[in-house]
């Protein structure tokens, strides 16, 4: 499809749910990552086996203190793939049912201060209610009453689409969720759908997906997650890049080459503060044909770019940990393990250099080496505990995507939504914007007025 093409595309899914968006609302920006109402029929309702109402609320995940626990965790909030074939179309549809429900008024705002409590009836409980009506979270029948059960099982449906945890407490950061204005959904909306117009994923019938914004990774079979991970990906200053590989194979413990760009900052400014830095991490310094050097003829001041490779070798203090999977891409990033396995229990995860570090990564590794028989979970474990450098190359390549959607639905028509982390969305939406308004001014420009514009 030519360019014009594709603005036009664009440019008509604006147009369509995009008009409702005052300046006002625009400016607004959110505080916590959320979700929203399911697709409208030809009624203006909400489909009742879609309706999260009619569906049981997901339970509060007990404490997690394992890599397995918190994996069983998260897959257990859900069996739909955050992206398949049928992604972009259920995006549209979800953007036409907010762009509804705009069009009738939104949703109420619930005050900052407002108290709940169980069993208590509260001044703003009915206003709660209609919000989370509204949003699909609870039935359409319950519209008054004090903070009961089903009241609390709908803050929960609420909190688990939203990125938050379904504790069905009203909290700060779950008022602020819900205070989002619907005109801001849209936009996330619009942005998530443009992204992935602009990919081309071949889907397999097994692949990978890591979505930066929710900081997980799914692993996809038959349609069907069958496994979900925490992940930790790039910190606002060092993104994570959106992409499409394949995963090529599986290195059980491996060394660490250090990125030029951390060699020439943090690694030398260690090296000024203190020689033994590298020794004392187990690093060394190489030549361009991997020969080792004497750390103290290198130049650390780091004025100018390394002419030299930092690598770490393989054990426990290794960066990348015991396992790193291989997906070569133009940016250099992989997915791996780490030895700062704590970090996985912390709700905000953007705290990597760009690659992505992913928990329970073992027991991902299995999964994509199991139609290789010798490399059954037991033996990875085995071969870790050997200490040896050991790649694996993959029998059969999965393919990879690392996708960046604020906002999505899922088949079961469960609306998500994440904070924009990276701040991404808008920057997409006005840069489509002034690319359209170009391309409409075209044809009265002086020097392109001769031509012939096709929409």
């Amino acid at each position: 499809m030519g360019k014009m093409g594709l603005m036009s595309k664009r440019h008509a899914m604006i147009v369509a749910v995009g008009v409702l968006a005052s300046a006002s609302a625009l400016a607004q920006t959110e505080t916590t990552g959320q979700a929203g109402p399911r697709p409208a029929t030809a009624a203006g309702t909400m489909p009742a086996a879609a309706n999260p109402a009619h569906a049981a609320a997901p339970k509060a995940a007990a404490p997690a203190s394992t890599a397995e626990s918190r994996s069983a965790a998260a897959l257990a909030l859900t069996h739909e793939p955050t992206y398949d074939e049928g992604s972009a179309q259920r995006i549209r549809d979800a953007a036409l049912s907010y762009s509804d429900l705009a069009v009738r008024g939104g949703w109420p705002t619930i005050p900052a201060e407002a108290k709940f409590a169980a069993g208590v009836q509260g001044t703003n409980d009915d206003q709660l209610r209609k919000r989370l009506i509204l949003s699909g979270d609870l039935a359409a029948d319950k519209t008054s009453g004090a903070f009961d059960q089903d009241l609390g099982d709908a803050v929960k449906r609420f909190q688990a689409r939203h990125g938050l945890a379904p504790t069905g407490t009203m909290t700060p950061r779950t008022i602020a969720a819900m205070n989002v204005p619907v005109q801001k959904r849209i936009r996330q909306l619009e942005a998530s759908l443009q992204r992935l117009e602009n990919m081309n994923f071949g889907f397999g019938q097994r692949y990978v997906v890591v979505n930066i914004p929710a900081a997980f990774a799914e692993a996809v079979e038959n349609d069907v997650v069958v496994r979900r991970y925490r992940v930790i990906v790039g910190k606002t200053e060092k993104p994570s890049p959106t992409l499409t590989a394949q995963i090529t194979g599986v290195v059980l413990n491996p060394t660490w080459t250090v990125p030029s760009s951390i060699a020439k900052t943090e690694i030398s400014a260690h090296m000024r503060k203190d020689p033994t830095y590298l020794s004392r991490m187990h690093m060394e310094v190489l030549d361009a044909h991997d020969n080792p050097i004497d750390p103290h003829a290198v130049d650390w001041s780091g004025t100018h770019t390394p002419n030299f490779t930092v690598r770490q070798h393989n054990g426990t203090f290794n960066a990348l940990g015991a396992v790193k999977i291989d997906m070569p891409n133009s940016y250099s990033v992989y997915m791996h393990d780490t030895n700062q396995r704590n970090l996985f229990s912390d709700d905000y995860r953007f705290d990597s250099h760009g690659c992505s570090r992913v928990d329970n990564v073992r027991d991902l590794a299995a999964w994509l080496l199991k139609d290789q028989p010798k490399w059954s979970r037991a033996a990875i474990d085995a071969e870790i505990a050997s200490g040896e450098h050991l790649e694996v190359t993959m029998a059969k390549k999965v393919p990879v995507a690392w996708i960046y959607l604020t906002a999505w639905m899922t088949k079961d028509q469960t609306v998500q939504f994440r904070n924009d982390v990276y701040n991404q969305d808008e920057q997409l939406l006005e840069a489509t914007a002034e690319e359209a308004a170009f391309f409409s001014n075209a044809g009265s420009h002086p020097l392109t007025s001769h031509m012939h514009v096709t929409q």
